[in-house]
């Protein structure tokens, strides 16, 4: 597999819908980079985080989609990597959506995985 493949199955996507919601909900004070990391908790033993930020990290992984710079720590790629995020207004199972490849248990409401 090349360098330019692997960088492409590497990248955190985000679908148009998740895009569109996003900068609905960006204020001005708001960064202008996406930060997509992993923490510790939740019910299968690691959480998902999305915030906006102002400033990178050195060792910051950059990737743009749908319109908008996303910005991934090191430690969180590992886990991260090829990834989905989308969007979902449905009543009782909307919001943000983590379709991620290296999960291999996920809770019940999707924010929280282990691998």
């Amino acid at each position: 597999m090349s360098e330019v493949q692997e960088e492409i199955l590497g990248e955190v996507i985000l679908t148009e819908k998740a895009a569109k919601r996003l900068l609905q909900i960006r204020t001005d004070e708001d960064g202008d980079y996406l930060r997509a990391s992993v923490a510790g908790g939740g019910c299968s033993g690691m959480n998902y985080n999305l915030t906006w930020d102002k400033e990178l990290g050195e060792f910051d992984k950059i990737f743009e989609s749908s319109g908008i710079k996303v910005a991934v720590d090191l430690k969180s790629l590992l886990y991260l990597k090829g990834m989905t995020i989308d969007f979902s207004s449905d009543l009782l199972s909307g919001g943000f959506q983590f379709i991620n490849p290296n999960a291999s248990r996920t809770c019940g409401c999707g924010t929280s995985f282990s691998v």
